[in-house]
């Protein structure tokens, strides 16, 4: 399997825009910290290593510590598709509380919007991570795309997943 310096040599060497974390540590906001407590240590040492990382095409890109606390260039929220399910919803308090526990329950990690609007979250309560992924216009159907992080890694350098 590989590893995660693996992987950000395989961007670089793929036109990637990949930048390195040189503090090599994570803070995360305290939005974040509090509403997905258990990151599984794989991604948590991803973003412990990455600081920013978008696909050749500039249509993808990870979800890193810069873009979780509001901070990055990129005019998407970390929570985008979130907040589109939730402007949907308009009124409806109930369809706004499963929207809400829905997201409580998977952790976004990457978006797409190659070929319309996608994501790949993290399933907090899978016992591995869990790799899901989702697209417009429902948001919150997803498929398993990996069993966890660092196989999902392999399935983009294997090219398995095309984003």
């Amino acid at each position: 399997m590989i590893s995660i310096k693996e992987f950000i040599e395989w961007a670089k060497a793929s036109c990637w825009n990949i930048k390195e974390n040189e503090k090599c540590d994570v803070n995360l906001s305290n939005e974040v910290r509090e509403r997905y407590k258990a990151i599984p240590y794989e991604y948590f040492e991803f973003l412990k290593q990455v600081k920013q990382c978008i696909s050749s095409n500039e249509k993808s890109w990870f979800l890193c510590e810069e873009e979780y606390d509001g901070k990055s260039d990129i005019v998407f929220k970390w929570n985008e598709f979130e907040i589109l399910s939730l402007e949907a919803a308009g009124d409806d308090s109930e369809w706004k509380n499963e929207i809400k526990n829905w997201w409580n329950r998977y952790f976004p990690i990457l978006i797409s919007v190659d070929n319309g609007y996608s994501f790949y979250a993290i399933d907090m309560e899978s016992e591995n991570g869990t790799i899901v992924y989702g697209c417009e216009p429902e948001f919150e159907e997803v498929d398993a795309a990996a069993d966890n992080f660092i196989e999902f890694l392999q399935m983009i350098v294997n090219m398995e997943r095309q984003l």
